[in-house]
């Protein structure tokens, strides 16, 4: 069995930047263990799998340890692909997810438009490990359905982080979210999922679903820019949208290929 696999660069415009993700596309499901390891072998953040339907496109993610509810930038990726190599002519696509309901992608030129629900957070007491896995007292701290938020002082301890991995991993949650207020843009974030099997994530559009509605409400604005400081670093246009966000960025192809399966 041969599997069409394509490896794109999500929030940036420029290869070798951004967030690569694999998007493999299936005629029908894998067993949920052949797919874990097809993520583990491709040692990405995020590997999306896709099955067309008649409604649209069928979506499931993979870190290479674990099945999660939602990442952005693989749908991102998972959008170019089948705009750019499938011959998409419509300027929507919808993504039907098990875990977090439809998804929808817009085109408009080169920019991809995410549209994801909210995240519902909530602030709490800063627990001790994230004080010991940052190396810095938040000036808050939040918990939303599957992360912590941490908001510093300024972008600089943003830049200067240096976490301590192994105190992380023992916070229950899929990963954490560093921010602050940004320099350049409105915010800038960090994002760390060693219990995810992701030492740091280079660019994480799930995340803007938890940091959009905070900032909005912080600066009195709809619409915020964004770039998380990753060493990649990744650029992000986001805006709300009621109960929804919408998540704005380019994508560019790396590779594409098969993976002999069988």
């Amino acid at each position: 069995m041969k599997i069409k696999m394509y490896q794109a660069d999500a929030f940036t415009d420029r290869l070798f930047r951004g967030n690569p993700a694999a998007v493999c596309m299936l005629p029908e499901w894998l067993p949920e263990t052949a797919m874990q390891a097809i993520a583990a072998e491709n040692n990405l953040a995020e590997t999306a799998f896709i099955v067309t339907t008649d409604v649209g496109y069928e979506i499931r993610w993979f870190t290479p340890t674990v099945e999660v509810d939602l990442c952005g930038h693989a749908t991102l990726a998972a959008a170019h692909i089948i705009f750019q190599h499938y011959n998409a002519t419509a300027s929507e696509l919808a993504f039907h997810s098990h875990r977090s309901g439809t998804l929808r992608v817009t085109r408009e030129n080169d920019l991809l438009t995410l549209d994801f629900p909210v995240d519902t957070y909530e602030k709490v007491a800063t627990p001790a490990a994230l004080v010991e896995g940052l190396g810095i007292e938040p000036m808050e701290t939040f918990k939303g359905k599957t992360d912590y938020m941490a908001v510093l002082p300024s972008e600089q301890d943003v830049i200067r982080l240096r976490p301590d991995l192994a105190a992380l991993a023992t916070l229950d949650a899929r990963g954490i979210i560093v921010t602050a207020a940004g320099t350049d843009v409105d915010f800038v974030s960090r994002f760390f999922g060693p219990r995810s099997g992701i030492n740091e994530d280079p660019v994480t559009g799930s995340a803007h679903t938890t940091l959009t509605p905070y900032w909005s409400a912080e600066l009195g604005r709809d619409k915020l820019s964004a770039i998380q400081l990753s060493e990649r670093k990744g650029y992000l246009w986001c805006k709300m949208q009621g109960e929804r966000v919408a998540i704005s960025g380019n994508a560019v192809t790396f590779l594409q290929g098969e993976i002999e399966f069988s």
